[in-house]
């Protein structure tokens, strides 16, 4: 599957960028872009384009919103047709 998680975030939060780095990092074979934009001195909105299982999708996009700072994150899948599961 494929799927895009959106993620807004204060960068301002100790250590943030840095984790969502090294998790980004750590799966690098499962991410296919990232976009970036400074939403205001304080907000950054990051979208991620990631491939794979759709359960490994899921686990990545987890980690990546559930990490302390992320203030919004949600994920999307789609496929080609094929189950989800």
């Amino acid at each position: 599957v494929v799927g895009s998680v959106t993620l807004v975030y204060d960068h301002h939060v100790r250590l943030l960028n840095k984790k969502l780095l090294d998790l980004q990092h750590n799966a690098h074979e499962s991410i296919l872009s990232t976009l970036h934009v400074h939403l205001d001195h304080d907000n950054c909105l990051e979208v991620l384009l990631i491939k794979g299982t759709a359960a490994k999708v899921q686990h990545l996009a987890n980690a990546i919103i559930s990490t302390k700072g992320v203030k919004h994150g949600r994920l999307t899948i789609s496929s080609i047709g094929k189950d989800l599961k």
